[in-house]
């Protein structure tokens, strides 16, 4: 079962302007091939799919406690999405109805990059590449050997690393870079455990590929802050008392990697601390939430005030 606390993974800072085409570019992190998506499109099935659940009991471990975290990831990037399509809150969002529509108020959205984000989705976010093609199940391997498995996961770590370096080499606003910078340092943890994974099983050790792409994430300005904090050095269970056989893998005097500040890796239980989650405003003439919302927001607070 998974367990949803109503937070982000990380604070991300508002934006300070509407950046549409800025979110398109995000929106490959979120339906590209190695886009969040495909990570937990594989992780979750390879952990419903796992033999041998007891006797394998660190490496089902480290594959189940991921895919609740990149659960959360495909919940991050959506809301960085939803967040740079549509721009800081407006003072008057959600106050009366929708105006007068017929002077085409969105004329400008026909002219971005993906003009089905915003006639279809509100500037919402959806399982779609940076182009708008949909994310589909041909992303997701799912053998049932382990090894092959755990040797498609490092590799998918690898090529999402490059993913998102790349958007962040493609976006300049706060926001979008946020989310780049806090999945850069999640995704070296989780591409770092799986080579350990793999050494622990083959004697190989991968983790002398890493980092892949070769670059260290103290030149990100916005992975400071994660790898100060040891972020770099944690995996979480995502459990209160699950998935905790994986620190004979992600942990027992492994250390974090060259370039990386220096420490023991350790697990840690239950989820990180978490950020508020961004409240969009309404837009009416977009009917989001409706047009005149003013009778639906009363309902909401009459329930409201019930439940307390």
């Amino acid at each position: 079962m998974f367990m949803r606390v109503d937070q982000l993974q990380a604070n991300l800072p508002p934006p300070k302007k509407a950046d549409p085409n800025a979110a398109a570019a995000l929106q490959e992190l979120l339906g590209g091939k190695y886009g969040e998506m495909s990570t937990l499109g594989n992780y979750m099935f390879q952990s419903f799919n796992f033999r041998s659940k007891d006797k394998l009991r660190p490496f089902y471990s480290l594959v189940a406690s991921i895919t609740a975290e990149e659960l959360g990831h495909v919940e991050l990037v959506s809301n960085g999405v939803a967040m740079v399509a549509n721009g800081p809150d407006k003072a008057n969002g959600d106050k009366g109805d929708g105006g007068d529509i017929s002077g085409a108020p969105f004329a400008d959205m026909k002219e971005i990059r993906s003009a089905a984000s915003f006639l279809s989705h509100a500037g919402g976010a959806v399982p779609v590449d940076s182009n708008g093609v949909s994310w589909n199940q041909g992303f997701v391997t799912s053998t049932g050997n382990v090894v092959v498995d755990l040797l498609h996961n490092f590799h998918l770590e690898c090529g999402a690393r490059l993913h998102k370096l790349r958007v962040y080499e493609t976006v300049s606003d706060a926001t979008s870079r946020e989310v780049c910078g806090y999945l850069l340092v999640r995704g070296s943890v989780h591409a770092h455990a799986y080579a350990l994974a793999l050494k622990k099983i083959t004697g190989v050790d991968l983790d002398k590929f890493l980092p892949t792409p070769n670059i260290n994430l103290s030149k990100i300005p916005e992975c400071q802050k994660y790898l100060d904090e040891g972020s770099h050095r944690r995996l979480y269970t995502f459990s209160p008392n699950d998935y905790r056989e994986m620190a004979g893998i992600w942990g027992n005097g492994e250390t974090a990697l060259p370039g990386d500040p220096p420490g023991e890796l350790e697990v840690v239980d239950g989820h990180p601390d978490g950020g508020k989650i961004h409240q969009l405003t309404g837009i009416p003439s977009a009917f989001t939430p409706d047009y005149a919302p003013e009778e639906m927001f009363e309902i909401a607070s009459k329930l409201y005030k019930a439940s307390r």
